[in-house]
């Protein structure tokens, strides 16, 4: 690895074009505006790698940034969700302190993240919600550190990089998110100047995040095309080695219609603490949930009088309860998440032509 920026960055620039050349892969929809989306999607994850690999890079002086947002998104990214990331070192010891939202789902994981090598997230700890205990007014103080702690402890591994804070809306509209922050337990006063060495470093592993963060999810959209508008029994080690929640289990489709049809997708939801569904292209990015219907949850979905979901995507509304928008897409993603459910039932599916419905 060289320790000359401008070598740096033109090693880093290399990278890019790289991992442009997936885009061009003979999996990938010959379809304008998939082929657009997906170097929008590169440059994306450009932007998100540079956060977290050259601007939030000192362990001893971490913040909470968010690695995935409406213009910058990652594996599925829940429309639902609030995320928190901080980069940190697993051999030191962390204090995070705060005061709990009203939104109604919080965890907190610590994780080895290798994104930047094999694409994988390797989970050290993780609290729940209910396993913190919160102040009177949702004030908490959450210590995370390879050494236990009488409570509200974060586990980590001396190779943990990174802890992931994420917070679930039921309705955007009226709930907010938890503010924290985090700080190095006996860390050095202030930061050291800019080293040659870590910038270098940084942009080398921001390349390799984009070429391996693409590429994992690029893999993923090929195995649910084998199985298109079905949502296949997954083994869930896949997702939770991506970093997925331990309590949630992740139920992913690829959807493919015409434009005179719609995929109907009909289940039972199950006890659960929360669920969603959600609309995405062919890169696993959520569609635009602010200004398009591609998203519902345990709030706002309509259920028929037996408890029986019914999801209508196409891409007019036909005046349907729980239509989702295909935002101008042929074919693309999609996901269930069914969260905190000791049962998890895969959806029945069909395709209709819309004069059917």
């Amino acid at each position: 690895m060289s320790t000359n920026p401008s070598a740096a960055w033109e090693a880093f620039c290399q990278q890019l074009a790289e991992a442009g050349k997936l885009v061009l892969d003979d999996k990938v929809p010959k379809d304008p505006l998939v082929q657009t989306e997906g170097y929008r999607y590169l440059s994306r994850l450009t932007k998100l790698a540079l956060e977290q690999y050259v601007e939030a890079v000192d362990p001893d002086f971490p913040f909470f940034y968010q690695l995935s947002h409406e213009t910058g998104k990652i594996g599925a990214d829940n429309p639902d969700n609030h995320y928190l990331n901080t980069s940190i070192k697993g051999d030191c010891d962390y204090r995070i302190t705060g005061k709990l939202g009203t939104m109604p789902y919080f965890s907190i994981v610590a994780n080895a993240m290798r994104y930047h090598i094999d694409g994988s997230a390797h989970a050290t700890g993780s609290l729940m919600m209910n396993e913190i205990e919160w102040g009177p007014n949702g004030e908490v103080e959450i210590i995370a550190s390879c050494n236990p702690q009488p409570k509200n402890w974060l586990r980590l591994e001396p190779d943990a990089s990174v802890i992931i804070i994420r917070q679930s809306y039921m309705d955007r509209s009226t709930e907010r998110p938890g503010e924290f922050k985090i700080e190095r337990i006996n860390g050095p006063e202030r930061p050291e100047p800019l080293a040659t060495k870590t910038f270098c470093e940084g942009l080398s592993r921001a390349g390799q995040f984009v070429q391996g963060v693409s590429k994992t999810f690029f893999d993923w959209a090929c195995l649910f095309q084998q199985h298109p508008n079905q949502f296949p029994d997954i083994d869930q080690s896949m997702f939770q080695k991506a970093g997925g929640a331990a309590d949630i289990y992740y139920a992913h489709a690829y959807w493919k219609i015409a434009e005179d049809e719609a995929w109907i997708i009909e289940v039972t939801p199950p006890e659960c603490d929360y669920w969603n569904f959600q609309l995405d292209n062919f890169w696993m990015e959520s569609f635009d949930y602010r200004f398009r219907d591609v998203t519902l949850n345990k709030h706002s979905a309509k259920l028929d009088e037996d408890g029986v979901l019914r999801i209508v995507c196409c891409k007019d509304n036909p005046g349907e309860a729980n239509w989702m928008d295909t935002s101008g897409h042929p074919e693309g993603t999609a996901l269930i998440r069914w969260v905190g459910a000791t049962e998890h039932p895969l959806p029945t599916t069909r395709i209709v032509k819309l004069n059917e419905l």
